[in-house]
């Protein structure tokens, strides 16, 4: 499959992958929690998946994080 996610939804999704919370995520960013939340929105919609852990699981077995 072609790979949907945008480099900065990936680099939110592999912060997650690492354990960090969507504040610590901000944070590391420069982001606002409502973006990081939209972002992690976007994401699980895209991937079509049941949650944030799902979307992981997802996107790495994939080899898109």
């Amino acid at each position: 499959a072609t790979d949907p996610l945008t480099p900065r939804e990936k680099d939110v999704l592999r912060l997650v992958a690492e354990g960090a919370e969507p504040a610590e995520v901000a944070k590391r960013l420069h982001l606002s929690a409502g973006t990081v939340r939209n972002h992690l929105t976007a994401i699980v919609t895209k991937l079509n998946a049941r949650g944030r852990t799902d979307a992981v699981r997802i996107a790495s077995e994939a080899g898109w994080i």
